[in-house]
């Protein structure tokens, strides 16, 4: 199976409770179809006493099984708790977005935004060589206002 078609087939399970174990939740979601896989991420902290980080995964063999288990639990009761049931996303890139340890501006995302090319970088030098350097008198146009504030009639 393909990376692409594994996402399809993959729900996020959020909001659970603590209490809620792998086994426990491969049943829960097997009246939809054959579950392959779930995941439940560990906290990030060792000294963390949680099972979990509230959150979890459930991978189906076929991706219509997916779509029925997030149309029917979302915001069902698990364990006390409103469930909250969507499609996965593909996982963000460490060295993307913020919390990357690479600058915003170093980013191939940011850079393919608001980078320039070359040829327009020299456009805009070659166009800057025809402007006058003089510099602008900041009261140009200002003639004729003797008073501040709105002319009354």
């Amino acid at each position: 199976m393909t990376d692409a078609s594994r996402l399809k087939a993959t729900v996020f399970v959020g909001n659970l409770d603590q209490a809620v174990t792998k086994d426990e939740l491969h049943r829960f979601f097997e009246t939809f179809g054959e579950v392959v896989d779930v995941n439940l991420p560990k906290p990030e902290l060792p000294s963390s006493t949680d099972h979990h980080r509230g959150f979890g995964y459930v991978e189906f063999e076929q991706s219509q099984d997916a779509h029925e288990a997030i149309d029917n639990f979302e915001g069902a009761e698990f364990y006390g708790k409103y469930l909250r049931v969507a499609q996965a996303k593909p996982q963000k890139d460490q060295n993307e977005g913020l919390g990357s340890k690479t600058a915003v501006w170093e980013q191939e995302s940011w850079i393919a935004k608001h980078g320039v090319s070359e040829e327009d970088r020299q456009a805009l030098e070659q166009g800057n060589d025809d402007v006058d350097d003089a510099p602008m008198d900041p009261t140009q146009g200002l003639q004729g206002l003797d008073e501040a504030g709105p002319k009354l009639a």
